[in-house]
This record gives C-alpha cells, structure tokens and sequence, in this order.
C-alpha cells in the first residue's frame, strides 16, 4: 500500500532472445478497488456483471458475475455477441464489460499504426453484428481505459483523452451526431450505467442518460 501498486502482471513470451511475443495467456494481480464500484451496486440489485477478457483480473473478481478470458479482439467480439444472444441473467438485466486487449498489446505499445488501423477496421465490421444482436432497451458504450498512440516515440501509454461513443436501437438515429463533450472522468460513465438500471444516483458524476 505504501507504493500505491495497484496491480501486478504477469505476461508470459514464447520464442527467443530478440524475437519474443507475447501469448493470451497474462494475467493480472490486481488489488480489491479502495471503494464500491457501480459493479458492485449492479450485483446488489440482483443485475448479472459478466466480464469478458482481462476485466475481471482488473477488478480483482470485486462486482463480477461471471468472466470469460478471450485470446484476442475477435475472441472478445464473439464472446460478447454471443452473450448478448444467450441472455445473461434470469430478468434480462445484466452489462457486458468488454476489453478488447489488441489495441494496445500487439499495435498501441508495438508503435504499429498499419496493425492498429486494420484492427480498427476489423472492429468496424464487426460491430454492426453486435448492434443487430441488441434489443431497443439495450445501451452500447465505446471507450477506452487509456490512449496509446502508435505513431508516437517509445512504448508506453500516451493520451489520456479517450472516445466515448453512445448508441442504443430505442434511439433510432434520433439522437445521431449529438455531442457528450469532453467529461472529466470515467465517474460519468458509472453515473449513466446506475442511471440505466434504475439504481440510485451515483454520488459522483453526472449521468450521460
């Protein structure tokens, strides 16, 4: 605690001196989050919190129904959609929280750009089967947890202004194009999931809903 270390990865490699990759198969130590998280209020009010990739590890298992490990963006596409056609708990209420890892492993700390824009694009095909597989009282939310620049010098993280996309079918391109602007923290985005479950209000942020 004294270090404020808050989290230990363990990242295995195959291959030899020079010429190292990474597998799927990391694994993060993390400490229990210092408070309750909108994971945790979820669960109380009986609302099933399924993990898919590395989320649970993040958490430290805290707020997590259920966790699905995945061996990359298109793994985490199709666990996602296929949670969505499945129904995840028994009321229908439930958030799937993604991490789609690629971004950043292969292309974001390899300084990658060409990597990056085809995952992106890869990405962009998929997610229209995900938006089909939604109902009208479905919420899709796009973010990132940090930006990693892959034209910029060195390997670690850079930007930490990230997107934040909205969509849900019930709009029906009602609301198409309308700005959030710039929020000061991912508080906002715990205020709108306790917002869209009816939960009571966050104490921090503001709800996006």
């Amino acid at each position: 605690p004294a270090w404020r270390v808050g989290r230990v990865i363990a990242r295995p490699y195959v291959g030899e001196s020079g010429a190292y990759t990474r597998t799927y198969n990391r694994h993060d130590y993390g400490v229990l989050p210092p408070e309750p998280t909108v994971l945790n209020a979820l669960c109380e009010a009986g609302v099933g919190v399924h993990g898919v990739g590395k989320i649970s590890d993040i958490f430290s298992k805290s707020g997590i129904t259920t966790s699905v490990r995945t061996k990359g963006n298109a793994d985490g596409m199709a666990q996602t959609r296929r949670l969505i056609n499945e129904g995840t708990s028994d009321d229908g209420r439930s958030l799937i929280f993604v991490n789609l890892i690629d971004f950043d492993s292969e292309f974001g700390h390899r300084r990658d750009p060409v990597g990056f824009a085809g995952a992106i694009e890869a990405f962009d095909r998929g997610l229209p089967s995900i938006m089909e597989a939604m109902s009208a009282d479905d919420l899709l939310m796009l973010t990132a947890d940090h930006g990693n620049d892959p034209t910029y010098k060195g390997t670690d993280h850079t930007r930490e202004r990230v997107p934040l996309i909205m969509w849900s079918p019930r709009w029906n391109g009602s609301v198409a194009g309308e700005h959030l602007g710039t929020r000061s923290g991912f508080f906002h985005i715990a205020a709108t999931i306790s917002s869209a479950f009816g939960l009571s209000p966050w104490p921090r942020g503001q709800s996006l809903l």
